[in-house]
């Protein structure tokens, strides 16, 4: 099936924009999913200046690529996260941040309106990202944590994204989570819960990645099936798993990416432990036909290699489609006769 092959700027963007289109393109990508971070895509400058956008459109333009999804993932991650604290203060734009945790979140749900606003501007029809949760922080489970707790967390969770939904309704735009730990959704269960507390809103759907869901035991081609209305949009994510040696922990015991003690670590897309081939006959079962964007991260690999060899793994594994017919269609010889 032909699905645009596209590159995820989030981990380029030390790099001009104008490098990363050169890059992808050289590399035979289709498109960008474009960072709302670096000098990517900034919103504020989007929805002031017009020039803006348009020059955004013109550098895609001059290297032959397309543009099917923005990413939000930092700011969208201090809307409902607690605590709030020095990691949210690196990741966002300095004019969002505030001593007070509150002020940041309502700071960040502004700017996730405002980013369904700039998505519709550049002609997106889909913005990527997280949300944040009040109760990840309670995963442990100790102290105990009384059922009434979590059901408030979801609450929570859906008074804080509602009206940002609304926005996104009215500018025809979909949120897509990606389902990863720290969010409020970040394995089967858990992405129910998170459907069921918006009332499944169709402007809420996912973003699958293998990758968080490999290491904590979830199948992520079965994940397709079970949520395919859902699947808004795909970042290619792979995982390797370490052998079991009796030391190491799912959790990875705040060691650092690329450290051999760790049971597990991103890897370039292929040379990991994702089931590609069964999630892409999956993604064909679903008749997703959206773009597949490549998140790349290896602490092993240089960025340069991985990225371009990335995108020619998944371009084979996307040329799979379904047959026009059944296989043993031809063993049935009563049209013959």
């Amino acid at each position: 099936m032909t699905r645009p092959i596209t590159l995820f700027t989030g981990q380029w963007a030390d790099l001009p924009f104008e490098e990363v289109c050169r890059l992808a393109a050289q590399w035979d990508y289709d498109g960008l999913e474009i960072a709302c971070w670096g000098d990517h895509f900034e919103v504020d400058r989007a929805l002031a200046d017009p020039a803006y956008v348009r020059d955004k459109r013109a550098a895609l333009d001059r290297h032959g690529l397309g543009v099917w999804a923005i990413s939000a993932h930092l700011v969208g991650q201090a809307v409902c996260d607690r605590p709030i604290d020095e990691r949210h203060r690196a990741i966002l734009p300095p004019e969002l941040w505030s001593d007070d945790p509150e002020t940041v979140r309502r700071n960040a749900a502004r700017r996730m309106q405002d980013t369904a606003r700039a998505a519709a501007l550049i002609g997106v029809e889909t913005v990527v990202g997280f949300t944040g949760s009040p109760i990840w922080h309670t995963v442990a489970m100790f102290p105990p944590v009384p059922p009434a707790a979590v059901d408030a967390g979801y609450r929570e969770f859906a008074d804080r994204w509602n009206p940002i939904l609304d926005v996104f309704e009215e500018q025809g735009v979909r949120f897509a989570l990606e389902v990863h730990p720290s969010e409020i959704a970040y394995d089967y269960w858990t992405t129910r819960r998170t459907l069921d507390a918006i009332g499944e809103r169709p402007s809420f759907g996912l973003n699958w990645d293998p990758s968080h869901m490999l290491w904590q035991g979830v199948d992520p081609a079965a994940f397709i099936l079970e949520f395919a209305d859902r699947i808004y949009h795909v970042d290619c994510k792979d995982t390797r798993i370490r052998a079991r040696d009796g030391r190491r922990g799912l959790l990875s015991s705040h060691l650092p990416w690329g450290d051999p003690r760790r049971a597990w670590d991103f890897v370039s897309t292929g040379h990991g432990d994702v089931p590609w081939e069964d999630c892409f006959r999956a993604l064909n079962t679903i008749g997703y036909s959206g773009p597949v964007s490549i998140e790349w991260e290896d602490a092993g690999m240089d960025r340069l290699t991985g990225a371009a060899e990335a995108a020619q793994f998944i371009r084979r594994l996307s040329s799979i489609s379904p047959p026009t017919a059944s296989f043993d269609a031809a063993f049935d010889t009563s049209s013959k006769r």
